[in-house]
């Protein structure tokens, strides 16, 4: 073979590894991108799983103040009315987690939650309702689900954080487009969240 013959096959040989090290990188890259998306995914149902278990308490607190407060009619009305919104947006797919739609959910969970103080404001009225063992234990599990809902939306957004920034780094940002990966949106805190609460003596 000649000298020549050697060099092709030598450079032959540079360009079928180079193939090769750049298409397990793309492979690497691709499985990067699926195990973010699926993280980020599991989160989100963690986090629809929390604000179901809210959901869920809410017909019973309901009942359990309504034995107390019956003639409190407008403010159960509303907690009743802001469940029932919820329900529709609570199945958010987490493969259309677009900043609209997850706008719209914090929207629906933000009138539940408003409407849930509301209620709380009314409880105070009635020392007996207070007392009650039955309250007392929906209140400690609906307390202890607000907490929940918060650890979940962090975890949830430190996900979206970890996998929005693979996607966005050079060389992945070019394969994010190549693949159809695209960011995640955040939750973000609701307006209200923004202003210092009024507190009245």
């Amino acid at each position: 073979m000649s000298k020549a013959g050697k060099i092709g096959c030598v450079v032959l040989v540079v360009l079928a590894l180079l193939v090769i090290i750049g298409a397990l990188r793309a492979i690497g890259i691709y499985n990067g991108f699926v195990r973010g998306r699926e993280a980020v995914d599991s989160a989100w149902a963690q986090v629809e799983n929390v604000y179901q278990r809210r959901y869920d308490l809410i017909p019973n607190l309901v009942e359990t103040v309504k034995g107390y407060a019956s003639h409190e009619r407008e403010t159960l009305q509303a907690v009743t009315e802001a469940r029932a919104k919820v329900g529709g947006v609570t199945q958010l797919d987490a493969n259309n987690l677009t900043p609209e739609n997850l706008a719209q959910f914090q929207q629906a969970q933000a009138g539940l939650t408003s409407a849930l103080q509301r209620l709380m404001v009314v409880v105070e009225r009635y020392p007996d309702l207070k007392a009650s063992e039955n309250f007392i234990r929906l209140q400690d599990e609906l307390a202890g689900t607000e907490n929940r809902i918060a650890v979940e939306r962090r975890r949830f957004n430190e996900l979206v954080q970890s996998y929005n920034q693979n996607l966005r780094i050079f060389p992945n940002m070019i394969f994010a487009g190549i693949f159809g990966f695209t960011p995640k949106p955040y939750f973000q805190a609701d307006e209200q969240a923004q202003a210092a609460p009024k507190v009245e003596f």
